[in-house]
């Protein structure tokens, strides 16, 4: 049974703000306090958050031959991983100003798949780890032809090199199972294929 109350926007006070770091990335340091459940307000507490807005994440599925279009590319947040650094990812990219969210999967399907016309269906969104960052992950599942495709792509300015796999639908749920697209949205949109796959062939 849910409680009664509902905290919302207006059971917090912001009461400084300051940037922090400023480079690729940006950090940002909050005092604030909120609203107890026991009633009453927090004493000031202090928070670094690492600001990346929202980002948009795109699942190649070709429900027509089965195959599933996976991206793969060097990643410095994995450097610890033991076997190596290079995931198994979703087509993935941030919104830059004034773009929409569908504006944003169709031009990241294209810098990183090379692949101009698709359907694209929601999946969900979510927060990515909301007690250090802001990022929201928009999920879309974009239905299109994989036949032929695969090669390197990429943004050389922004030093992308993007390696695409297709692989079958049964592969890539291998992959899922034993971990090897062990990442949140990779892991997410999977999972969504496996439930809705049957209604996405018709």
């Amino acid at each position: 049974m849910l409680p009664d109350k509902k905290f919302t926007r207006s059971d917090f006070q912001l009461i400084k703000r300051e940037e922090v770091f400023l480079g690729f990335f940006k950090m940002v340091r909050l005092t604030l306090r909120h609203k107890l459940f026991s009633g009453g307000w927090s004493k000031p507490i202090v928070r670094e958050l690492f600001e990346r807005g929202h980002c948009v994440g795109v699942l190649l599925y070709d429900p027509v031959n089965q195959l599933v279009g996976l991206t793969e590319q060097f990643r410095v947040g994995a450097l610890e991983h033991t076997e190596s650094p290079w995931l198994h990812e979703i087509v993935a990219g941030m919104v830059e100003e004034g773009e929409t969210l569908e504006d944003v999967a169709r031009r990241e399907v294209q810098e990183e798949a090379g692949i101009a016309d698709v359907e694209l269906v929601t999946i969900c969104d979510y927060w990515v780890s909301p007690g250090g960052t802001s990022e929201r992950m928009h999920l879309y599942c974009a239905l299109t032809d994989l036949q032929d495709c695969g090669g390197i792509f990429g943004l050389d300015h922004e030093s992308e090199d993007i390696r695409l796999n297709v692989v079958s639908e049964a592969t890539a749920l291998d992959w899922l199972d034993q971990g090897l697209c062990n990442n949140a949205a990779t892991t997410i949109a999977l999972m969504w294929l496996r439930a809705n796959r049957c209604s996405l062939r018709k």
